[in-house]
């Protein structure tokens, strides 16, 4: 349904960037560590947000405004809401440690939330892109917020180093994406991902041009990703840069990295499925080589986390590049873009909760961030040392937590494909990770604590961390209405 003159599709957007401006001014006026109003107030936006992204999501079809540019289907309304949700909990979970960094008070008033806003902002245009360059400015607002938060700590050496990294290799990275668009555009004579998938299945453009810009596109996906071999950014970035920053690089931008995968390689560029199909097989197993065994090597947890999520990475991977095959179904394609789907919504639930434990452990002038602060943490409170061996168990893919039915269902969709021996690959880079994951949990129930102060944190930050681990348990025991909601939503982004 198209009406060029109906911003309601838009709607979720709209809000949100006058809610940015009301945050803005507000901290200019406010001193937020003595009164979160910014906090407050960026918490009602995402809210406001929330509810308007979601809305009409039981409506099937596609709506489009911009004249078609951007578009508003089930996927791009579920990818938002989670997009909403984990930006909610990291701003919940960072806001102690920010205040103790002094990275929300003074000159730096309310600058924290506005940053960690506008990502949100650029990830749902990202989502809901329907041309290459809503998607680009999409990637850019959110990329250019990122490395301002990376650098807000001016003063920490570290965090410098880290945004000048992530700047220079994230500028290289999007030089290739709209190098790649330049000569897609050149080939097919259009931005609009429909009229491009037009010209691609009707065979109008050279075979060449396209193979190579879409080489160039899928380098810069694999940087947004975090995938190998253009991971080189992911630990450095992930140690330096302050840990509510980490959570805000970590989380939702994979979903978001997974929506412009799903526009860009399914919708706008199905056609050329066995070309890109070969490269994400690559990058797949490199990420999970690369990751799993390097993560093994690390003694920081926020480097050990980074590998982690690279290999994570190559298994969302396995999903997108097992929906086409030969004698496939528009069924057996559903299903494996919904699995690759729930994987990376799921794992952006498990990797807050991840994130948010280092905070916890952290406190003023003292950093978490080594695998030996995790050292006895059982006798120090039993429950916070079972909420992060729930969340190191996902990600292992230990059942019944969600991490397990996760992987079971890539892989699944992956076999279905004909994939057997990277099934197989996947299952001994898996059996290699899990022995960082269990190393942690090692550590904290054998363990002597060799630090024996006390875990001060906030009652909100304690709650929500609680309720995240609950969940990852909640999920893996019953995760059927997600992975409907997930199947429902890939099924209409496809029939449109």
């Amino acid at each position: 349904m198209m009406n060029e003159l109906n911003l309601m599709p838009a709607l979720a957007e709209i809000f949100l960037a006058i809610a940015i401006m009301v945050v803005l001014v507000a901290g200019l006026f406010a001193q937020e560590d003595k009164q979160p109003v910014s906090h407050v107030l960026s918490l009602l936006a995402i809210a406001g947000t929330a509810c308007a992204a979601i809305y009409g999501f039981e409506s099937a079809g596609s709506t489009y405004a911009f004249n078609t540019m951007f578009v508003s289907d089930p996927m791009s309304k579920l990818l938002k809401l989670f997009a909403c949700i984990a930006t909610a909990m990291t701003l919940i979970y960072s806001r102690q440690y920010s205040s103790e960094r002094g990275m929300l008070g003074g000159t730096l008033s309310g600058e924290f939330y506005v940053l960690a806003l506008m990502t949100l902002l650029g990830q749902m245009i990202m989502i809901s892109g329907n041309n290459f360059l809503v998607i680009y400015l999409g990637l850019e607002l959110m990329s250019l917020s990122l490395y301002g938060l990376v650098a807000l700590r001016r003063d920490h050496a570290l965090s410098t180093e880290a945004a000048m990294k992530y700047f220079v290799l994230g500028a290289m990275a999007s030089g290739f994406m709209l190098y790649g668009i330049s000569m897609l555009y050149g080939a097919t004579g259009s931005l609009n991902l429909p009229q491009v998938a037009q010209a691609v299945a009707a065979g109008q453009a050279s075979k060449m041009v396209l193979v190579m810009g879409l080489v160039f596109m899928v380098a810069g996906l694999a940087f947004k990703l975090g995938a190998a071999p253009f991971h080189m950014w992911a630990p450095d970035v992930y140690q330096g840069a302050p840990t509510s920053v980490t959570l805000l690089l970590g989380a939702a931008p994979k979903l978001a990295a997974f929506a412009i995968c799903m526009r860009l390689l399914v919708e706008g560029l199905g056609a050329l499925a066995t070309d890109w199909q070969q490269m994400l097989l690559v990058m797949a197993v490199m990420s999970m080589a690369i990751g799993n065994i390097t993560a093994i090597a690390q003694t920081n947890i926020k480097r050990m986390l980074a590998y982690s999520t690279i290999s994570q990475m190559g298994f969302m991977l396995l999903g997108l590049l097992s929906g086409v095959f030969a004698g496939s179904s528009p069924e057996a394609a559903a299903n494996a873009y919904s699995s690759s789907m729930f994987y990376a919504v799921t794992y952006v639930l498990t990797t807050l909760g991840s994130f948010a434990m280092v905070m916890l452990l952290s406190r003023h002038g003292f950093e978490a961030d080594n695998l030996d602060d995790f050292k006895g943490l059982n006798q120090r409170s039993p429950w916070f040392a079972a909420v992060m061996m729930v969340l190191l168990l996902s990600l292992a893919g230990v059942p019944p937590m969600v991490g397990f039915y996760a992987k079971l269902s890539v892989l699944q969709a992956a076999l279905a494909a004909g994939h057997l021996w990277l099934v197989l690959a996947a299952l001994l880079f898996s059996l290699i990770g899990a022995f960082y994951y269990l190393r942690v949990v090692k550590l904290m129930y054998f363990d002597e604590p060799a630090d024996t102060s006390p875990i001060i944190a906030g009652g909100d930050l304690k709650l929500v961390l609680s309720l995240n681990g609950i969940a990852v348990v909640a999920l893996g025991i019953l995760p059927g209405p997600l992975m409907a909601a997930c199947i429902y939503s890939i099924t209409q982004a496809l029939a449109s």
